[in-house]
């Protein structure tokens, strides 16, 4: 099948649930078209017992596509831009030092208790891996995906200091964690003892800082192009422009593409540049234009994920250790989360219980999975992408569904109608 009968498909199909979920279903529309598809998955299995011939097509299909390659080359960018896009500058400004501290510090501690608990509870299951690899299934799941989480918060009451956080975290430590995250994967590759401190150190400060310098021109040149001219479609073209070019420019430098497409985000997207650089009709061109592409986007993705269970290795053992991980990775977050918190807490009044409300909060979703099909099989990629499906989906759609709940519950008089974004 070509690649554009199997984008058809994905939209044709994405468009009906969510078509279905707006008319019946009446769900958040992440969690909506995740639940959903996992339904009609579950379904197509089903039936893939009783006659396999009528989900062999499917299958057939599914195996075409390179999730990984599709939504970290491709979809990301867009998704990423348009999240930082409608992110409040000011609020995100605010809360710059307790975000960074959670999207870096809170992201290695994460990291490493992650690693450490399962390579002993996979032990104690008779399912050994090396401590290289547990590592990395523990950077794979320690980013919260902004995707998911901006899609959930713009549905739920949180208050605005408490929703900066969750958002502002998730679209810099998603950026961060892909950066860990092959850091660990070069070492378990070449062995720790072919790769010095050295190299480890410049490859992260190469990613980060590149990356975040990256953003910061694209942002502002994007910035100047604008205010010299007024002509709506070609500002959206320049917007197109930079999230492409600059992602396709990061990778070729070896820059973190998603650290650079967020912090351009934010740049095109603060008050200020929209007063100095946008009339009124192409401020409202632009945000439609990039609405409307994160929800296509977004639709595609999460009918992504639900379809790909008909090609998981699902074994008992697996479905266990997936089971077992999911309190421990929140336990392992709030952890994480918990030493940052402390030392600005008072000084940024906190709202009560910020971090249980940002382990419940903070969402993996496609970006986890997306890094879990790069590992490879000596790095027990079939048992760590089960446990990775299975904390994505509780995270979804019990945490996703239970988060309102959850806010009026331990928030209290503190928690607020839901925002209607950052502008």
């Amino acid at each position: 099948m070509s690649m554009f009968s199997i984008i058809t498909v994905l939209v044709v199909v994405s468009a009906a649930f969510a078509y279905i979920n707006e008319r019946f279903v009446k769900l958040p529309y992440t969690i909506g078209a995740m639940v959903i598809t996992i339904i009609m998955s579950m379904i197509l299995t089903l039936t893939g017992w009783i006659s396999p011939d009528l989900t062999n097509p499917l299958k057939d299909l599914i195996t075409q596509i390179d999730f990984s390659t599709l939504l970290l080359e491709i979809m990301l960018s867009f998704l990423l831009f348009a999240g930082a896009l409608h992110t409040n500058f000011d609020q995100l400004n605010v809360q710059r030092g307790p975000i960074l501290a959670f999207a870096t510090f809170g992201v290695l501690v994460s990291t490493f208790l992650i690693g450490i608990v399962m390579y002993y509870v996979l032990g104690a299951m008779g399912l050994n891996m090396d401590f290289i690899h547990c590592l990395l299934f523990g950077a794979l799941i320690s980013p919260t995906d902004p995707i998911a989480v901006l899609g959930i918060l713009k549905k739920v009451g949180v208050p605005k200091k408490l929703e900066t956080k969750i958002v502002g975290e998730s679209l810099f430590n998603d950026g961060i964690g892909v950066v860990v995250f092959l850091t660990i994967f070069s070492i378990a590759e070449k062995g720790i003892e072919n790769i010095t401190f050295g190299e480890i150190g410049m490859l992260l400060l190469e990613e980060v800082a590149g990356g975040i310098i990256l953003g910061l021109l694209l942002g502002y040149m994007a910035y100047y192009l604008m205010k010299s001219i007024d002509d709506y479609s070609v500002e959206v073209l320049i917007t197109l422009a930079i999230v492409m070019g600059g992602y396709g420019l990061a990778q070729y430098l070896h820059f973190s593409g998603p650290l650079a497409v967020v912090v351009a985000g934010l740049i095109v997207g603060h008050d200020t540049v929209r007063d100095t650089s946008m009339s009124e009709l192409t401020e409202i061109y632009i945000d439609k234009f990039w609405e409307t592409w994160d929800a296509l986007l977004n639709g595609i993705l999460f009918v992504l994920i639900g379809l790909e269970i008909l090609i998981l290795p699902f074994e008992r053992g697996f479905i266990i250790a997936g089971l077992i991980a999911i309190p421990l990775i929140l336990i392992a977050r709030y952890v994480a989360l918990s030493i940052p918190i402390y030392f600005y807490e008072k000084k940024l009044e906190f709202v009560p219980n910020t971090g249980l409300m940002m382990t419940w909060g903070g969402l993996r979703g496609g970006i986890s999975i997306a890094l879990a099909l790069t590992l490879t099989a000596d790095m027990g990629r079939d048992i760590f992408l089960i446990i990775t499906y299975l904390v994505v989906i509780f995270s979804i759609v019990v945490q996703g569904l239970t988060i309102g709940k959850v806010a009026d519950r331990f928030i209290g008089e503190h928690a607020v109608e839901p925002s209607e974004g950052g502008h």
